[in-house]
């Protein structure tokens, strides 16, 4: 493991301690105050089904959102909160893994993490002013394009692309670049995820390297994001509760998965998960529209 790596995980294991803590107090307060915690065995469940596709690159949030709304587990208007509560230590998790287990060149994650994290934190206040409907039409037919491509690279009809743990030069510049807009993106709740997954490959970098670099992304976002949901007490506790003891036990078993498949099968696994994440998008998009 490089020096970059460990304080990587250092500043992770920081965050997701101080964010436990500050749970922990707000979470006693509540169960004081008569706030039921247990979270009984759908919202366990949930969380390990969630996460398990999350590990693998999928994505929680969209997955956990429709769960929660269809079964009526939680209040429409405390899901965002308990989303981004119950999913951070699942996240860190894969972060710590992913980044442990999984050589990147020093230089291209640490850019690549800390230009997403950057994009959230400063770019939020100029994406927030755009029209989000918009913006989930043009990274939907993007991520179709980017997936058509990387389908046509399985197939043979393009180049296949490259086995590489890092960037340099220009491809370098052009992959923090993007990985800024896509934390300025999050912040809108459309995912890093997919996107970050068919970057990395399009540019020659085997697909298993997306993992550290995304999983990372969103651990470093996670805490700071959930500390405030904590603050405000807008979230359910006991679906929070359920994402979590649900969570992390799928994403040590998702990411065993993943560091076990063959190059192949993960670069389809590109395919799938973009055109899922296209598909997701676009169908909000015109949903957003009917409405």
């Amino acid at each position: 493991m490089t020096a970059t790596a460990q304080i990587l995980l250092s500043v992770l294991v920081v965050l997701a301690a101080y964010f436990a803590w500050r749970w922990w107090r707000a979470a006693n307060a509540s169960m004081r105050q008569g706030e039921p915690a247990k979270p009984g065995l759908l919202r366990v469940a949930i969380g390990f089904v969630t996460n398990f596709f999350d590990t693998l690159g999928i994505g929680s949030f969209a997955p956990t959102t429709s769960v929660f709304k269809f079964l009526r587990v939680v209040p429409d208007e405390l899901i965002p909160g308990t989303l981004n509560v119950g999913h951070v230590i699942p996240t860190v998790a894969q972060a710590l893994i992913f980044i442990a287990v999984v050589d990147v060149d020093p230089t291209t994650l640490t850019g690549m993490i800390a230009s997403a994290v950057l994009g959230a934190w400063l770019g939020a206040g100029i994406v927030s002013k755009l029209p989000r409907r918009a913006i989930q039409i043009s990274m939907g037919f993007a991520l179709l394009v980017a997936a058509t491509l990387f389908l046509m690279s399985n197939l043979e009809l393009l180049p296949r692309g490259g086995e590489a743990i890092g960037l340099t030069g220009v491809n370098l510049a052009i992959a923090i670049a993007i990985n800024f807009v896509l934390g300025a993106l999050m912040t809108l709740g459309i995912g890093l995820y997919a996107p970050c997954l068919i970057l990395v490959s399009l540019l020659g970098m085997n697909p298993i390297t997306a993992f550290p670099i995304m999983m990372g992304s969103c651990g470093f976002l996670m805490p700071v994001a959930g500390v405030r949901f904590v603050g405000c007490n807008r979230y359910d506790l006991r679906a929070a509760l359920g994402l979590l003891i649900g969570g992390v036990p799928a994403v040590l078993l998702a990411a065993f998965v993943v560091k076990q498949l063959p190059l192949v099968w993960l670069r389809w696994l590109v395919v799938f998960v973009t055109l899922y994440a296209a598909a997701l998008m676009l169908r909000a998009a015109f949903a957003r529209r009917a409405d």
